[in-house]
């Protein structure tokens, strides 16, 4: 179901990056041993996905560890973001999608139409 043209779609920024590093945090491997401390056990490849990517999901645990690792809210973590969505647009075929659908048919060669 797509949204209605002129609606609005909600969506977010994630500052987790930022507020690293004005706590002079560079490396996501430093985050790892200070979520332990407040009880995230998190991988170095989870902590580094949680921020360098936008998560879409997110622990209110983990986020509530990162508000006190970084002395901050939620609010300053998860920025909400308002747009307008776009009338859905009509969907243009990828080649690996017509690969799909599209299938090769063997060719007959006639006797005598050789060149």
């Amino acid at each position: 179901m797509s949204p209605a043209p002129g609606a609005l779609k909600i969506s977010y920024r994630w500052h987790l990056r930022v507020r690293m590093a004005e706590q002079g945090m560079f490396q996501t491997s430093e985050l790892v041993p200070l979520l332990a401390e407040r009880g995230v056990v998190l991988s170095r490849e989870q902590v580094y996905r949680l921020v360098a990517k936008v998560p879409e999901r997110l622990n209110l645990n983990v986020l509530a560890a990162l508000c006190d690792i970084l002395g901050c809210g939620p609010t300053e973590l998860v920025e909400p973001v308002r747009a307008e969505a776009k009338a859905a647009s009509a969907k243009v075929a990828s080649p690996r999608s017509v690969a799909s659908v599209v299938k090769p048919r063997r060719a007959r060669v006639a006797p005598g139409t050789e060149r």
